[in-house]
């Protein structure tokens, strides 16, 4: 299986729509490819709050209708990082669109944790409920994205829900760019699954981006990584080694937590 994750940078001047334009014409140029990954929240910038809600669109709107031609056009299966949601009942989410290669949308996640603390992206966006996976004829996609690296949990989740490969498009910051890589290769390892993580290039609202998009297998091993700026990053793997490095080294099977419910203090021990 082929993959390139496409590691725009959010340029100074340059428009949504124009962005829309140039994402879609690199995503054409991908054609090789089966799966193409775009960043989180691309089109603005994840750190240009003040856009998100002058921004913001329907789940069908303009980004949905360019990517979902461009996938169409280049025949690949393509998760269009993110893009600011507004709901037809009004609260704005960090939201996720995957597309099939006849440019039907497959799935729409909406970020579950959201950056920031007591500001941006917390207090601006609301929170999703539901973890997404998608079946592609290669493997299983877990869907996350960005801070959501740092909650293990929801990785799990996925995992129990099928998945194989786990894509995270991300806008992460430079200043902890080792926590990036490390927190990728966590989660390859103590899911066993692949971990294709594609953050954004440039600088959002001052604040300059990791880049370093990564892909790692099930063992941790780095498989390809990307430089600090703009580069679409194309590495081949193969799914088949997810159910053979758990068949090697089956730690899954021998989960004790989250199985069942916690036991309380006072209740004897079966």
């Amino acid at each position: 299986m082929r993959a390139s994750l496409i590691q725009i940078a959010v340029a100074e001047g340059e428009s949504v729509a124009e962005r829309r334009q140039r994402a879609a014409s690199l995503i054409r140029e991908q054609s090789g490819s089966d799966l193409v990954v775009l960043p989180e929240l691309w089109t603005t910038g994840a750190f240009a709050y003040e856009e998100f809600a002058t921004e913001a669109e329907p789940l069908d709107g303009p980004t949905y209708e360019v990517m979902a031609k461009a996938a169409s056009d280049a025949g690949v299966w393509l998760h269009a990082g993110s893009v600011p949601e507004r709901d037809p009942e009004g609260p704005l989410y960090n939201t996720s669109l995957v597309f099939s290669p006849s440019g039907e949308l497959a799935a729409a996640y909406r970020k579950i944790h959201r950056f920031g603390f007591d500001k941006g992206e917390a207090v601006l966006m609301s929170a999703g409920q539901d973890a997404v996976t998608v079946r592609l004829p290669e493997t299983t996609l877990g869907v996350a994205t960005c801070y959501d690296l740092r909650f293990p949990e929801l990785f799990r989740t996925l995992v129990d829900a099928g998945a194989e490969t786990l894509v995270i498009p991300a806008g992460w910051p430079e200043r902890r760019r080792a926590h990036w890589t490390l927190l990728a290769q966590a989660r390859a390892v103590e899911n066993q699954a692949f971990v294709l993580a594609c953050g954004t290039a440039g600088t959002h609202a001052g604040v300059p981006q990791a880049g370093h998009s990564i892909v790692v297998d099930p063992w941790g091993e780095v498989l390809a990584e990307a430089g600090p700026g703009e580069e679409v990053l194309t590495v081949d793997f193969d799914p088949a080694r997810v159910a053979a490095t758990r068949e090697q080294f089956p730690a899954l099977k021998d989960r004790m937590l989250g199985l069942q419910p916690p036991r309380r203090q006072d209740q004897p021990p079966r």
